[in-house]
């Protein structure tokens, strides 16, 4: 949700001050929440209440959605952490040599999940290593009462989950499916402008480049969008399978216009009678889609647009005939009919997706539906060294830390393991874990002078709740705002989690200034070793790193050449998406960087969607296997899937030179193949073969390429060869 949130799309006045509102409305449930569940637990006579509360402050969100889901993995991760703690005491009572490096690699582990998911399925990871923390660390030198601690934190836990839900779902309650609906309606209107300007040949670089990383991000934020509402709206969790199937089909969508607007843009260098020649057709579908451009496609939308695609789909292939006659008089050259294919071709594939699209987002209309049965997951993809990368640093960290307590016998030495336990799970999934610790360090020091000021000034002077409410109330609303901000959110947290550990007071107030300190003193150094940690130990933000998810992102090309082709389109687009995702994320302030990823992705997505569809259409010829075998055009087919491989896998210019070989003479044996294939073969089968070749070949020689500095010198990026 972050990421469709940070968007850079056009905001109004109206919608800076309906942003205030909803961060306003926020931050009173926020404070509603945390006073109710405060008071229950002081009345319940819980041990720790303010643990109570400060659960509040970590699961609330925005949207209710993300409260309901939240809450569940805080749970499931809570009981598992509470398991692990009760069990390692049990096998290690009062052994701290066994126990802290047993603690460190549940933590440690635990980190790798966070940052493998990402999302609030990583959250269950974070509570399951710092919850083990949390219990085990107190209760090392009083084994026996490990479980009833654990106990007590499961259910002051449990309070405030269930206060926290409620008063999100029943007071000024902000729907997760509403975001998820808008999010659907608004990204074909932004599609539908960007792709009529392309088709009318008034697309520049920076805006096709900036509207792909939207579109990546927005792919990647419905997926976690689908799974939140689930827990929200029947009618949503109803129709979860369409929505999935919508999001790999717009991603089918993006991926086919990409790979015709860069053909259309290579021919409008180097050879404009191909784009003249099918101009009429693509300007006819410019004017379909320009009916929608820059608005939200409703249900009765997406209806007409299945209407007028099917219109222009059934005149699309006398129409491309007649264009293909007139460009073979005015333009009989081979190569240039093949150009002339391969984009037809494309534009075939486009307006088949497109009609897909549309038909399943029509289909939400209906309570059930035939396109309901989807079977076709979003598959995300973690590149494990920056996974192992993370739970490396939560193991040191953990380690260190607990070493030196166990060294030292410093009282406050626990409560500093514990919170640096608890920040490197939370920092885990983020792009830059030494910032977001940092950050938290700066908010509990705030926390830190403004609750010395409190608790030794203010609250021994009040009495009663409702004066302990009012003297918070500044302090939370504060930290709720800062948390409401991306850019603050780390200032936000610290604050609120953990000037609620060490200034909100128990059942049993204690008041000793020199705990206070340490306390506090512990929790801020924890933190500053975990920014350390995050600077020094692996950090995700490194050039290494970089260069490790960009060969990721190249060796997808190896997954579509390889991989098992049921669901592999769905998975190759949305492996790469969530990698190239991951990847510019990571690489945050660093714009040629980014740059640098977002033109691999789409050479990627270009030439792995073509050698998909190349083995899709050998799958459906009807030719016994043991003759496909010997024909020469399939033997030349996996010579060049074999050269693609090695040049993705590591870009030289003679794997270039190779696979750019290979595509020829795998085009050349194509056009020259004179095998019987039977009396109803269709022949404009191979033409299709050759059209997804030449496109390979070109994308090859594409002068944004990252390919193209790699060009051999007698063929320039762009320039064909005879074929």
């Amino acid at each position: 949700m972050k990421a469709l949130m940070d968007l850079p799309w056009r905001r109004t006045a109206f919608d800076w001050v309906r942003s205030d509102g909803v961060t306003w409305a926020y931050i009173f449930k926020v404070l509603l929440a945390a006073f109710i569940t405060l008071w229950l637990a002081m009345r319940l006579e819980l041990p720790q209440p303010r643990t109570a509360m400060i659960t509040v402050f970590i699961v609330m969100q925005i949207q209710s959605g993300h409260v309901f889901a939240k809450s569940v993995y805080r749970f499931l991760g809570t009981l598992a952490g509470s398991a692990v703690s009760v069990l390692l005491i049990a096998l290690f009572p009062q052994n701290s040599e066994l126990f802290l490096p047993c603690l460190a690699l549940w933590i440690g582990l635990c980190s790798m999940g966070a940052m493998r998911h990402r999302n609030f399925r990583g959250y269950g990871f974070v509570l399951a290593g710092y919850t083990a923390a949390f219990v085990g660390l107190p209760a090392l030198a009083h084994p026996d009462g490990a479980f009833l601690a654990a106990m007590w934190r499961v259910l002051e836990i449990s309070l405030g989950l269930i206060v926290s839900t409620f008063v999100s779902a029943a007071v000024l309650p902000q729907s997760a499916s509403a975001a998820m609906n808008n999010a659907l309606y608004q990204r074909f209107g932004a599609f539908a402008g960007f792709a009529t300007q392309a088709l009318r040949g008034n697309s520049q670089r920076e805006l096709f480049e900036s509207n792909n990383v939207r579109f990546i991000a927005e792919a990647v934020g419905l997926e976690s969008l689908r799974g939140i509402t689930a827990f929200e709206d029947p009618h949503m969790r109803r129709r979860s399978g369409r929505v999935s199937r919508l999001n790999s089909e717009f991603m089918a969508v993006t991926t086919r216009f990409n790979a015709l607007h860069q053909l259309l843009e290579r021919r409008r260098v180097q050879g404009p009678q191909v784009i003249a020649a099918l101009n009429p057709a693509l300007l006819g579908l410019a004017d379909i889609l320009d009916r929608y451009a820059g608005r939200g496609l409703t249900l009765e939308d997406a209806a007409r647009l299945v209407h007028g695609l099917a219109d222009y789909q059934r005149e699309l292939p006398m129409q491309v005939r007649n264009l293909r006659a007139q460009f073979l008089e005015l333009d009989p050259s081979a190569t240039r009919l093949l150009d002339f294919h391969t984009a037809s071709e494309l534009l075939f594939r486009l307006v088949d997706d497109l009609q897909s699209y549309a038909q399943t987002h029509a289909s939400l209309a209906d309570h059930n539906h035939v396109r309901e049965r989807w079977d076709e997951p979003f598959m995300p993809q973690t590149n494990w060294l920056a996974s192992a990368a993370s739970g490396i640093r939560g193991a040191t960290v953990v380690m260190l830390l607990g070493s030196y307590w166990l060294l030292t016998a410093w009282p406050s030495g626990a409560i500093m393991t514990i919170v640096a336990a608890a920040t490197v799970g939370l920092s885990a999934a983020t792009p830059n874990p030494k910032r977001f610790s940092f950050q938290m360090a700066c908010g509990t020091l705030l926390g830190a002078v403004v609750g010395f000021a409190e608790t030794f000034f203010v609250l021994p002077w009040i009495d009663g709740f409702a004066l302990l409410c009012v003297v918070l109330t500044p302090v939370f609303m504060f930290g709720a705002f800062l948390a409401s901000r991306p850019q603050y959110v780390g200032y936000g947290v610290g604050l609120l989690i953990f000037f609620s550990i060490g200034s909100v007071p128990d059942n049993l107030t204690l008041y000793n200034p020199y705990s206070f300190i340490n306390d506090y003193i512990g929790m801020i150094l924890g933190m500053l070793i975990c920014a350390a940690a995050g600077a020094i130990i692996l950090p995700p933000n490194a050039r290494w790193l970089w260069r490790r998810m960009e060969q990721d992102v190249r060796r997808q090309v190896v997954f579509a050449i390889s991989g098992k082709l049921r669901n592999l389109g769905t998975s190759f687009e949305s492996r790469t998406r969530d990698l190239v995702h991951q990847a510019y994320g990571l690489a945050a302030g660093q714009p040629q960087v980014q740059r640098d990823l977002l033109r691999w992705a789409l050479v990627v997505l270009e030439v792995g969607r073509a050698i998909i569809d190349l083995r899709r259409e050998q799958a459906q010829m009807p030719v016994h296997p043991s003759y496909a075998e010997s024909q020469p055009w399939r033997q030349a087919i996996r010579v060049m899937g074999r050269s693609l491989i090695r040049l993705f896998i590591q870009p030289s210019q003679a794997n270039l030179e190779r696979s750019l070989y290979a595509v020829d003479q795998a085009i050349e044996t194509v056009q020259n193949a004179d095998e019987p294939f039977g009396p109803h073969f269709d022949t404009s089968v191979l033409r299709r073969v050759a059209s997804y070749l030449h496109f390979i070949r070109t994308s090859l020689l594409d002068p944004h390429s990252p390919l193209a500095a790699l060009a051999p010198g007698d063929a320039p990026a762009g320039l064909p060869h005879a074929s």
